[in-house]
């Protein structure tokens, strides 16, 4: 997500501050210090100072992110130097106004929740899209630490998911080259196209392919596109994108309730529907090139670039500095430096063993066409076509020796497997079910499942 500010931040504060000027009492209530610190946004020069004073007089950890939000949108050097220096004197940490250094350190120390935070919060970011309110507003059911939560520089939806997108026939889609990069589905037959080039400007598309409706998330920031039925005990859950993310990923929210959802995981993690027992299931997604699709689809569908939204829809425009370095946007709590923080990976977390996911080095799986894991008892077969596409599968008792690159696996006994986006298929009637799996970048994937197991 582009790093933006608000111009209407600073304005919308000083109105709404207008009338809670900070307490000159000695007894201090938790709903002045959250106004403090808001007052460090858009007060005068004599609130400031006040609020300053008030803040470090009372200064517990808990203050912490509340300071570090107010920096980060502090168009005042006078209030956020004041804040760095009440910092560093309280935590006892030279580290100055690397921000980055003490989200870092906050997030590997134990969470310290102020009562009012999640209240500030919402007080804080509802001047920037009033929306933005009701994401903290039932902040007491949460399955991620707050803190962690950071504005991601646009407002609800201010990256629009592409709705019902209209699409082309394979054969119309003269834009295209067959080197250009494409996320391929199929579901029930329907098979779609979503170019990189395109989503790269949407990050999300919401519609109904083989008759299922579906959202298909991709975060640029990790590199990840998830396939998801948004279907779940008969309720269709419409999501869009939030404007924050979490461990550098994008968190979706659903229209209905507001709840902010984990693009990984698929379920709410914030809001009134955590802990109702929701998450969706995820589909299958490859990463490969328009040729190579087409080829093995030639009566796919593919997005138009009639969007309804004017982009630079050219190859490799969205994200180019970006993905051009190695370097982050927004920090994690932890790397894993094994491989480069953008090193690609194959993914896979399986419905029943949500805590015990897989990581395959890209560059791996394109040295080893054929490659057999397993999770849990649960036996994998990773296929890597020539393109560099891997697709996963349930390969129970079979092994598998080779494979032609194309349509065609054999086994250990010289049976001739079919492959295609569903299933394997062998000769003999038998078939072998896709598993739903995903590149990422390597950090991404990391920052959101530290334990993961790794093979590179």
């Amino acid at each position: 997500m582009p790093a933006i500010r608000s111009l209407a931040v600073a304005f919308g504060i000083v109105m709404m501050l207008a009338a809670t000027a900070v307490p000159a009492r000695a007894e201090i209530t938790d709903r002045a210090v959250t106004r403090a610190f808001l007052t460090l946004l858009a007060g005068g020069a004599s609130d400031t100072a006040r609020a300053a004073e008030l803040i470090e007089r009372h200064w517990e950890p808990s203050f912490l992110p509340m300071a570090l939000e107010v920096i980060r949108l502090s168009r005042s050097a006078e209030a956020s130097g004041a804040l760095v220096r009440i910092m560093e004197r309280q935590a006892g940490a030279g580290l100055g106004r690397d921000l980055d250094a003490w989200q870092r350190a906050m997030w590997n120390a134990p969470e310290a929740r102020h009562p009012r935070y999640a209240a500030f919060k919402s007080a804080l970011y509802s001047l920037i899209d009033p929306r933005f309110s009701a994401y903290f507003d039932t902040a007491g059911e949460a399955l991620i630490r707050l803190d962690e939560i950071v504005w991601g520089g646009v407002r609800q939806d201010g990256i629009p998911p592409l709705r019902n997108p209209a699409m082309l026939a394979g054969e119309d889609a003269g834009y295209l080259e067959d080197d250009h990069i494409v996320f391929g589905l199929s579901v029930n037959g329907d098979a779609r196209a979503y170019p990189k080039r395109i989503l790269g400007w949407h990050e999300m598309f919401v519609d109904t392919v083989g008759g299922v409706p579906v959202a298909g998330v991709y975060c640029t920031l990790c590199g990840t596109v998830i396939l998801y039925r948004t279907e779940h005990e008969g309720v269709n859950h419409r999501l869009g994108t939030s404007g924050f993310l979490y461990r550098s990923n994008k968190l979706m929210y659903d229209q209905t309730t507001q709840s902010l959802w984990s693009t990984m995981r698929g379920t709410p993690v914030v809001g009134p529907l955590v802990g109702k027992g929701i998450v969706l299931e995820r589909g299958s997604v490859v990463t490969t090139t328009w040729g190579e699709w087409r080829r093995r689809h030639p009566g796919t569908r593919v997005l138009s670039l009639d969007t309804g939204h004017r982009r630079d829809y050219a190859e490799g425009s969205a994200y180019r500095d970006y993905f051009a370095t190695d370097e982050l946007m927004f920090q994690v709590p932890v790397l894993d430096t094994r491989l480069a923080n953008k090193d690609e990976v194959f993914t896979v977390l399986l419905a029943g063993h949500p805590e015990a996911p897989l990581a395959i080095s890209a560059a791996f799986l394109a040295r080893t066409p054929v490659h057999h894991d397993a999770i849990e008892g649960t036996a994998l077969v990773v296929l890597t076509d020539p393109s560099g596409a891997n697709r996963a599968y349930a390969s129970e008792d079979v092994t598998f020796t080779r494979y032609d690159g194309d349509r065609h696996v054999e086994d250990g006994s010289g049976t001739v497997w079919t492959m295609d986006e569903h299933a394997l298929t062998a000769e003999d009637g038998r078939v072998l079910h896709r598993v739903p799996a995903q590149r990422a970048f390597w950090f991404g994937w990391y920052a959101a499942f530290p334990s993961t197991r790794l093979v590179w």
